[in-house]
């Protein structure tokens, strides 16, 4: 049926009521409400405002996962079908996450990594061009849904027990961790002098900010400190571009492409390090059928404590970051990080001098490599990659990543990361509340017979390395099985 909805194919409608809910649409493409409360808008998000509702298209999951490709790209949201090809470049958390689920079921990536879905609907109402036609499941015929719908009722649980609500001491205190830290590194040399003794105790106590800021931002980059968005995205610039001189662009769309499919390649670009490195089952076979060598990967694991763990914040973050910051030009990370080298230079150059003040500061950076590098790669590279096989949001999740024990220490020294799984599942959640949520996820992976896995944690840094041998023997055994094989060949 197509009454008096038209869609032209760019995401745009056209037609009869072009404008929802009393929105004057700017020239930039953004939404204003009319000055409404935010009741009224979440009211007529949901459907239950005044304003009669239009017949649209129906569609079947047939006809809508061929609309999977970067052109061409249609999502499904609680029933409705968007087609969001023309508005991706514009969407906030990068394109490549709408990308990654065109042709498919989005409401719990949706309602996962947004604030406030009924205020952020708004914005798909001109992208909406139809529903799932009567007689079609909530979602693909491959999923489990009962799975789904327990997971939809998990997640309703967590929010009547406010379990998306952040506590605001725990935020002070850990913001003034870092502050305090920051500070005492200064007094030090400040008051006695810049010898040696005194450079490497600060540089320690540089270390621990930096690691902690990387924690902090992390929570404010998911949106999950404040109730509103703008204060988080403040405070992110804040940590990661003034505190420790990264583009905070670079690290969401990095970022949000890595929650939203966690090692499925190649769409998560958290486990695409080839050529250095391979990892998982799939790039291994892949390079050793090619007969690519750009190293030798049964060693990598040794590369890992050469290469990787020394050079991932120092060398490779900084120069992803600085080179989205160029090409793109985004003027305002620029300006941030900028203020993250010149506070330096006006703190601490004074006592070392422009050349000892970036040396110290990249000193910091390599000492603190080994820290996060651990932490961000324990809960992944030990489990399953694979390519695409469009699961359910839980099951994608839970199969990509494990926990590591909870103690007062792992908890500080993980930033609260030791709860993987939980943070995977509602990236939104104030990183406290893991541990409270960390039963009901256990028990719903139970009842659904998917492993819910958490290990000590010298055991999973230990499973790094063992996940690097085993992915170098898949890759030696092709490189070597079709060497062999094409020898052969040759003296037939």
């Amino acid at each position: 049926m197509n009454l008096e909805v038209k869609h032209t194919g760019n995401g745009i409608l056209t037609g009869k009521g072009q404008q929802y809910l009393g929105e004057k649409h700017q020239a930039n493409g953004k939404a204003v409400t009319n000055g409404r409360s935010e009741d009224s808008v979440k009211q007529e998000a949901n459907g239950k405002g005044n304003i009669p509702r239009k017949i649209l298209n129906m569609y079947s999951w047939q006809e809508i996962q061929r609309h999977n490709q970067e052109a061409n790209q249609w999502l499904v949201i609680d029933l409705k079908v968007y087609d969001v090809t023309g508005w991706a470049k514009r969407h906030p958390g990068g394109h490549q996450v709408l990308n990654h689920y065109a042709g498919e079921d989005a409401m719990d990536v949706f309602r996962a990594t947004h604030l406030k879905p009924d205020i952020v609907r708004l914005y798909l109402k001109p992208l909406l061009i139809g529903e799932l036609a009567p007689g079609e499941p909530s979602q693909e015929r491959n999923k489990n849904s009962q799975l789904v719908e327990d997971f939809q009722e998990l997640r309703r649980t967590l929010e009547a027990m406010n379990m998306f609500k952040a506590n605001r001491v725990f935020l002070f205190l850990h913001l003034a961790q870092i502050l305090i830290l920051e500070t005492l590194a200064w007094l030090m040399v400040w008051h006695f002098g810049n010898g040696w003794l005194v450079t490497i105790f600060i540089s320690f106590l540089l270390v621990i900010s930096q690691g902690q800021s990387s924690f902090l931002q992390h929570d404010t980059g998911h949106l999950s400190m404040f109730t509103k968005s703008k204060w988080n995205h403040l405070m992110q610039k804040f940590l990661l571009s003034h505190l420790k001189g990264l583009s905070t662009k670079w690290w969401n769309y990095q970022h949000f492409q890595h929650h939203v499919k966690p090692n499925i390649y190649p769409k998560d670009p958290d486990i695409n390090v080839g050529p250095l490195f391979l990892v998982g089952d799939l790039q291994p076979v892949k390079y050793g059928k090619k007969k690519i060598k750009y190293i030798d990967y049964e060693k990598q694991h040794l590369y890992f404590y050469m290469v990787g763990i020394p050079l991932l914040i120092p060398v490779y973050f900084n120069m992803k970051s600085m080179q989205l910051m160029y090409f793109q030009r985004y003027w305002d990370d620029i300006a941030w990080v900028s203020s993250f080298y010149i506070c330096y230079f006006i703190t601490l150059g004074p006592f070392y001098g422009i050349f000892r003040t970036m040396l110290l500061i990249y000193v910091v950076k390599f000492l603190e490599s080994p820290w996060m590098t651990y932490v961000t790669q324990m809960s992944h590279i030990p489990m399953k990659m694979s390519t695409e096989e469009n699961r359910d949001w839980f099951s994608t999740q839970v199969l990509a990543t494990c926990n590591v024990k909870q103690s007062f220490f792992n908890d500080w020294f993980t930033g609260h990361l030791n709860f993987q799984i939980e943070h995977h599942l509602f990236p939104t959640m104030p990183c406290h509340n893991y541990h409270k949520v960390a039963p009901l996820v256990r028990s719903l992976c139970a009842k659904h017979g998917l492993p819910y896995v958490s290990k000590p944690m010298l055991e999973a840094f230990g499973d790094i390395v063992q996940a690097l041998k085993k992915s170098a023997a898949l890759w030696r055994d092709a490189y070597y099985k079709t060497g062999n094989r094409s020898s052969a060949l040759t003296h037939m």
